[in-house]
């Protein structure tokens, strides 16, 4: 796969797989302040979801919304299908937020939105690379990337940051 490079605006037509493989675009999304994270069921952080559905319920209605995309780059901690993952997300969360296809943040196969969040918010030291599951980007109404946090920091932790997002 080459290396992409998303013009200014054209975030919104970056192309992503429902857990139900459906294909869309980012726009249904457009204005809205957006969490992506790259999850996983069988990590450490994995009760990061109830924190992620807390946030998504506190600001929802207020034009937040978070978008969930399993991976299995890290560790193999994600091996199950869409449904399972799916699945596991509401019986065990209560989640409510939209979970899409399971993709690749890293490497090659990584997905075209990982790459563009990745050039666009880099990490520690300047690297491009994930290193690990739950790392989060937030994503301003106008589609620019406002942050990337680590596996590490608490959802609820970013709830000013989110705030300020959707005064604006």
């Amino acid at each position: 796969m080459s290396d992409i490079q998303v013009e200014k605006g054209s975030f919104y037509d970056l192309e992503i797989k429902t857990a139900q493989q459906t294909r869309m675009t980012l726009d249904p999304y457009r204005g809205q302040v957006l969490l992506i994270v790259n999850t996983a069921s069988q990590c450490g952080f994995t009760p990061q979801y109830e924190a992620l559905e807390t946030l998504y319920k506190r600001y929802h209605e207020k034009g937040f919304e978070i978008l969930a995309f399993p991976c299995n780059q890290f560790g193999g901690q994600e091996p199950g299908s869409d449904s399972d993952i799916e699945q596991f997300c509401q019986l065990n969360f209560h989640t409510t937020f939209p979970l899409f296809s399971k993709i690749e943040v890293n490497g090659e196969g990584a997905h075209p939105l990982f790459r563009y969040l990745k050039r666009a918010a880099p990490g520690l030291l300047g690297t491009e690379a994930i290193k690990w599951n739950f790392t989060k980007f937030l994503v301003g109404r106008d589609g620019e990337v406002e942050g990337r946090y680590s596996p590490k920091v608490s959802p609820l932790k970013m709830a000013k940051s989110i705030e300020k997002l959707l005064e604006d």
